[in-house]
């Protein structure tokens, strides 16, 4: 997480033409890839983002989070570079690291993780890999697909899958003899006088969690 908050605070610090932001939201559920992260209570989350012209941006993230043993907050820091590949073919690849808070033992969690993003007009292609998931040791991957469908300047249509693997099952299962999940989810989004809104559905193959679950989020960016 150091390094991350450094190099945001660095960013920021450097005299260029750039845009920062706030985020704040209110969500049903914390669903990280189908699986919930507040034992399906709802999350307050919030983010600040900077921008710059070059697509070089960086960003702060929190949310409350209840793992049952006393974790409450995740707070994440993330770098990347967002660019055009062709003219057709944009990539944005960056590094994230997910930080744990409330008990001594809470930081144990801690992981780094890398992307890379793939956007070709409404659809994207998107990929994740981590080294020590979830301060486990193990290999994690993470592949998702998503189609945009937009219908006009303020509503579309999200549909994606994504697949999450463990590379390492001997230190990481997501169930007994189960390395891997699918999860999938049908997303409306609304934009509304500055608010923007989305209303879905998300399952998974899992069998112990990770059930089907109808998600709702209202969130308000302010641009500074």
């Amino acid at each position: 997480m150091k390094h991350s908050l450094s190099a945001l605070l660095l960013l920021a610090a450097t005299p260029c033409y750039a845009a920062t932001s706030v985020t704040v939201k209110v969500a049903s559920d914390y669903l990280f890839n189908g699986v919930s992260q507040t034992q399906e209570d709802p999350a307050f989350q919030a983010s600040f983002d900077w921008a710059g012209d070059s697509g070089l941006y960086a960003g702060i993230w929190g949310s409350n989070v209840d793992f049952g043993e006393g974790t409450d907050v995740e707070a994440d820091a993330y770098v990347g570079y967002y660019f055009g590949l062709t003219d057709a073919i944009n990539l944005d690849i960056g590094i994230a690291q997910y930080t744990y808070h409330g008990k001594s033992f809470s930081s144990d969690y801690n992981y780094a993780e890398s992307y890379a993003k793939f956007n070709y007009a409404n659809t994207n292609l998107n990929f994740w890999y981590a080294w020590d998931y979830f301060g486990t040791g193990a290999g994690h991957a993470i592949v998702m697909v998503v189609q945009s469908f937009p219908i006009n300047d303020n509503l579309s249509f999200d549909i994606s899958a994504d697949y999450s693997k463990s590379l390492d099952s001997d230190k990481w299962e997501w169930e007994t003899d189960d390395d891997a999940y699918i999860h999938w989810r049908v997303t409306a989004n609304y934009s509304w006088s500055g608010w923007d809104f989305t209303a879905g559905y998300e399952d998974t193959d899992l069998e112990t969690f990770g059930e089907s679950t109808f998600l709702v989020t209202v969130a308000r960016t302010f641009n500074f």
